[in-house]
């Protein structure tokens, strides 16, 4: 009866297939989002889909174009311990259209980045630890924020698949970068 229940639980998720490196969809520009298309069931229905297919692979966020979609559409959210991120701070909920970022400081300390489009692998990247963001939500209202730390990390990094980069493009050093069971078992990793 248990195995019954799982497999409806799955079936009402709606898990999308997620594209890997080397997919040329994944190095185009995404289109902005109008108001009128937020409206839509498509729109409301891509958005839970997000969601699902970002959290069934325990995921800290899902960019559009990582699902074929090339709009300029981010969702983000991660309670703590995170099995691909220990020891990483909550990151809310939240949708994310349209982004424009700011660096506020120069890139700093780096960190250890994994991405869905490209499983089973991590890179360490610098990025600025401090951003501006202006974007808009799932009712198309306009917001600003300075954002630090692990979310502006997060952000920067779901919101360059907009733009066709991957994080394997903005690596330290490509001698750190390579498959987690080996970077693991290694004393390089810094988390």
């Amino acid at each position: 009866m248990v195995g019954a229940f799982s497999n409806l639980i799955q079936e009402a998720m709606a898990v999308r297939n997620i594209l890997r490196i080397g997919n040329p969809i994944l190095r185009q520009t995404s289109t902005d989002i109008t108001e009128d298309e937020i409206h839509t069931k498509e729109f409301k229905k891509l958005i839970r889909d997000m969601f699902d297919t970002m959290r069934h692979a325990d995921g800290v966020g899902l960019a559009a174009p990582q699902i074929g979609i090339l709009k300029k559409l981010v969702v983000v959210g991660q309670e703590e311990n995170n099995p691909r991120y220990k020891g990483t701070p909550e990151v809310p909920n939240q949708i994310i259209i349209n982004p424009e970022i700011t660096p506020l400081s120069p890139p700093g300390e780096g960190f250890w980045e994994g991405c869905l489009s490209v499983p089973g692998m991590r890179g360490y990247v610098e990025r600025p630890d401090k951003i501006k963001m202006k974007w808009r939500d799932e009712n198309f209202t306009e917001y600003e924020e300075t954002i630090q730390g692990y979310r502006a990390i997060v952000l920067q990094h779901e919101c360059d698949h907009l733009f066709g980069v991957l994080y394997v493009d903005r690596l330290k050093n490509t001698k750190l970068f390579g498959f987690n069971e080996d970077l693991d078992s290694s004393d390089r990793l810094l988390d």
